[in-house]
């Protein structure tokens, strides 16, 4: 009877996994709107309890939220968008510069020839056609893909809208959906639930405010050091910093090829480098044990596959969902190994 409802709930999963696998482009909004509503949703029961229509306080919060994201888009918007540009303006002269100046250097302190095989010139000739048929075939699927663009410019109207109503009803569907809980289960899955709010919502802050800050680090001692776009490369290094040393590999890439253009370009990246690493130090040892948690914290490898798998399933909502996602399965993956090792006393660790 056990092994026979096991076998169903198996099934089961398999079903629903299957199904959502190919829903995945019609749930990516929804799951979206999900999770901005259960962010929004402390602030707005806050306001609820001062006496505050719920409707009210839903609009308040977006209010709010729009409000902060006007204000920073007008504030370092406009800094970041004329760095981004001048530094693309700047990459021709970059390329140009590391390989007639740089590229030499490097060869001849490897003690290798050079020959007519190095450099962009030869890299062209050699693989231009094969870039050439990439190229055509990447147009081929592009124009052919036009309903996922039109489903993804949907998307991002849709998400609003969502949001706003499943944040108007959030605590009637949290009520509706613990009502579905077999009264036998209820308690394990009200701890596990309460469990996983705490650790998402942990996460979820402490993810951001280390984002932020080392976004204000990278920006901050890459002026100090007078690197070129220092805003622009310290912003998008901290944004990309959810992935384990993604921003430290991303940020120190990006501003070699920038210190290239410099006059004395060694001890402007010897500046770099410290920038960074003192960057990454304070990460490791106070931002993210102090916001994040490592009671939170989940394995590098865990972390990369969880946004690799993301953004297969997902898009790029996937990458932005996966790690509240491999938050919460950490949760469940705990439960279960805490009740298997409770239901075999015999296994000595």
């Amino acid at each position: 009877m056990a092994a026979d409802r096991r076998m169903n709930w198996l099934i089961a999963v398999l079903l629903v996994g299957g199904l959502l696998y190919l829903l995945a482009p019609v749930l990516t909004p929804f799951v979206a709107a999900a999770l901005l509503a259960y962010i929004g949703d402390p602030l707005a029961d806050r306001l609820e309890r001062l006496k505050m229509p719920r409707t009210l306080a839903v609009i308040a919060v977006f209010l709010v939220t729009f409000l902060v994201i006007g204000l920073l888009v007008l504030l370092v918007g406009p800094l970041i968008r004329s760095q981004i540009s001048a530094l693309l303006e700047a990459l021709p002269n970059i390329i140009a510069s590391v390989e007639q100046e740089w590229l030499p250097r490097l060869m001849q302190f490897l003690d290798i020839e050079a020959g007519d095989d190095v450099g962009m010139g030869a890299f062209i000739d050699r693989y231009g056609d094969m870039a050439g048929s990439w190229g055509s075939t990447i147009l081929k699927s592009v124009s052919k893909s036009g309903g996922a663009v039109a489903a993804a410019v949907l998307s991002l109207f849709l998400v609003p809208i969502l949001t706003f109503y499943l944040l108007r009803d959030w605590d009637r569907i949290t009520a509706h959906l613990g009502a579905l809980i077999p009264t036998r289960q209820r308690s394990t899955v009200l701890q596990l639930a309460a469990e996983t709010d705490e650790v998402l919502g942990a996460f979820l802050r402490g993810q951001v405010l280390v984002m932020l800050a080392l976004a204000c680090i990278y920006s901050l001692g890459l002026s100090i050091v007078g690197l070129k776009f220092a805003v622009a490369i310290g912003v998008v290094s901290g944004l990309v910093s959810f992935v384990p040393y993604l921003g430290f590999v991303f940020g120190i890439g990006l501003a070699a090829l920038t210190v290239a253009l410099e006059p004395n370009p060694l001890w402007m990246m010897v500046g770099v480098v410290i920038t960074f690493s003192v960057a990454q130090f304070i990460e490791g040892s106070f931002l993210t044990p102090k916001l994040v948690g490592d009671r939170i914290g989940l394995h590098p490898v865990i972390i990369i596959f969880a946004v690799a798998a993301g953004g297969q399933l997902f898009g790029f909502f996937g990458i932005l969902l996966a790690l509240p996602a491999a938050a919460v399965l950490s949760v469940l993956v705990r439960f279960a190994y805490d009740r298997y090792l409770k239901d075999h006393p015999e296994i000595e660790l």
